[in-house]
Order: structure tokens, then C-alpha cells, then sequence
């Protein structure tokens, strides 16, 4: 019976991460970098198993590595760092130390999109939805696909973060 039991809220954002892999222009210093998409945790892994069914897939060509949280984190080994909750008090010495990398970062905390974070999860409805800071994209080298844009709610004036 636990096969027809609706995906937690961590199993959802497991596969949006997915997605958003898969659907924004990763700038050619990402690409060319690393063999394998790292996703590094930051402030916890809140996550359990919900990432073990993207560890079977690729994209474009690249699987996926999940690396642990750590203390000290060596930010040119991460391609996507989702920032969890318990990160948000160090959230500025964070995006500090990520500067203008090729870093996907992701979050799940109210105003982490107004901060800095290029993708955030917010809860609406009952449901997981997601907000995009274009700036914080842009300044990291990312395009974000119209695709996923349509799905997104923009932050107005695209956000501020480490200008």
C-alpha cells in the first residue's frame, strides 16, 4: 500500500530539483568542469531518500553525484548547492563564498529568493511551488528557460543578493 501514498514534500522538491537540472542553460565553464552533476547540501540534509530515484538519472549526459553536508564546503566542487533552512543564518557568508560560480543555488526558506537564492521553494495551497531571481541567474552565469520561467513566480524587480 505505501506505493499509492502521495509524494512528501521533500519528494517533490527532489524532482523539481531534477528538472530545473535539466531545464536551465548551464553557463560552459559548469559544463566542462565536472563529469558528473554535484549537488552539495548545505545546512542539513532534510532530504532522506527523496533523492535516491535522481541518482539513477542523468542529465545531459552527466549523473548525478549528492554530496553531504560538511562544515567547510569547497564550493568549486558544487554545481547545484541546495541551502536548507538551518543554513539561513550563514546564508550571506554563503552566497560570500560562492560569489559569481557557476552554482545553482536552491533553497526552501521564506525570503532566500529576495536574498540571493536563484531558485526558492515556497508553499501555497496546500502545494510546493517556486519563485526565480533572474538577477541572482544572471550573475552566475545561468539561463533560465521560458519553460520554466512560465512555471515560476518572478521576484519583483528580480530580487537583490551579492550584486
Amino acid at each position: 500500500m505505501a506505493d499509492h501514498l502521495p509524494p512528501g514534500e521533500y519528494d517533490v522538491k527532489a524532482a523539481y530539483i531534477h528538472h530545473f537540472a535539466r531545464l536551465v542553460q548551464w553557463p560552459p565553464a559548469a559544463i566542462a568542469d565536472h563529469a558528473t552533476l554535484r549537488l552539495c547540501l548545505v545546512g542539513g540534509d532534510p532530504f532522506g531518500h527523496a533523492l535516491d530515484p535522481i541518482r539513477a538519472e542523468t542529465v545531459d549526459g552527466r549523473p548525478w553525484e549528492i554530496l553531504p553536508p560538511a562544515s567547510d564546503i569547497a564550493w568549486d566542487r558544487c554545481d547545484i548547492a541546495f541551502i536548507g533552512r538551518s543554513a539561513a543564518p550563514d546564508l550571506p557568508r554563503i552566497l560570500a563564498a560562492i560569489g559569481r560560480r557557476p552554482v545553482l543555488t536552491i533553497g526552501d526558506t521564506e525570503g532566500y529568493g529576495e536574498r540571493g537564492i536563484i531558485i526558492n521553494f515556497f508553499p501555497e495551497n496546500r502545494k510546493i511551488h517556486f519563485e526565480i531571481n533572474l538577477a541572482a541567474s544572471r550573475r552566475a552565469g545561468f539561463g533560465i528557460s521560458s519553460q520554466l520561467l512560465k512555471l515560476a513566480r518572478r521576484l519583483p524587480g528580480e530580487g537583490g543578493g551579492n550584486d
